[in-house]
């Protein structure tokens, strides 16, 4: 399994630009032999472009979705379909309010199919709007792609430990964490993307944007990590695309040969 992490740079209030840049990448990474893909979060909005929220905002079957799900068809790939606002009222079927908008992750598989939705649980409430225009997500993300099964978070999820157990029970074996990391916390995402590797003995991947909008910065420095918690790959703060091989048995090696997670005990 081949997985790229597609660290475009993101425009904030700008779709059509953004759209364009990541078309671009995800043919460029089909190009370099990716299975399964993954756009950073927000890509098409921008998250620190608040004010163009509402504005923006689209059902699961609205264009941007639409979109990815047609190019994951027509190369063959599976893709992460990074994050975008969605407009509860709109999307038909189960939702976690009849109103509203939410950050959600959609993963499609090589026909295109919806395999996996993802609302965003934990939301940023710190110098940040996302907590007050936002209605956190109430289920789990997960689908099988290639021998793995693949769990959604999002971003500022990396703080909450808690919600990468529930994926761990659930039998994740790769997480892939579309993000919008800003500045100065670099510190932190380098520690917490390693740490939730290395506590579920899981794959991780951290997929951030570059650029820059509403006073903000985003980090860059997507990174894939192994279950035994080494650095598989890592990009800068260009614009990239970060291809890695992945293992799909790797990670039962590693959890047999280090069986700590037999050891956990409810407290």
């Amino acid at each position: 399994m081949k997985f790229a992490a597609l660290q475009i740079e993101v425009e904030g209030g700008d779709p059509a630009g953004n759209l364009e840049r990541a078309e671009r990448a995800i043919e460029t990474a089909v190009d370099r032999g990716a299975d399964l893909l993954s756009l950073p979060e927000l890509w098409n909005v921008g998250y620190f472009a608040t004010e163009a929220y509402e504005r923006f905002a689209e059902p699961l079957s609205g264009p941007t979705l639409d979109r990815i799900g047609t190019l994951a068809d027509r190369h063959d790939v599976a893709i992460v379909a990074g994050s975008i606002i969605e407009d509860l009222e709109q999307t038909a079927g189960q939702t976690p309010a009849e109103t509203g908008l939410a950050n959600t992750t959609v993963l499609f598989d090589e026909s295109g199919e919806r395999q996996a939705t993802y609302r965003k649980h934990h939301l940023f409430g710190y110098e940040s709007k996302e907590a007050a225009l936002l209605t956190p997500g109430d289920s789990l993300g997960i689908a099988e792609i290639g021998g793995l099964t693949v769990g959604l978070t999002t971003c500022y999820d990396l703080r909450f430990p808690e919600l990468y157990r529930r994926l761990l029970d659930a039998g994740v074996t790769f997480v892939v964490v579309p993000s919008a990391w800003p500045y100065p916390r670099v510190e932190h995402w380098m520690t917490l993307t390693r740490a939730r590797a290395v506590e579920n003995l899981t794959y991780l991947a951290g997929v951030n944007g570059v650029g820059a909008a509403g006073g903000q910065e985003l980090i860059g420095r997507s990174r894939v990590i192994g279950p035994w918690g080494t650095i598989r790959g890592s990009a800068g703060t260009e614009p990239d695309i970060l291809l890695v091989d992945l293992d799909p048995k790797r990670v039962q090696t590693v959890r047999n040969r280090f069986p700590a997670l037999e050891d956990r005990r409810d407290m």
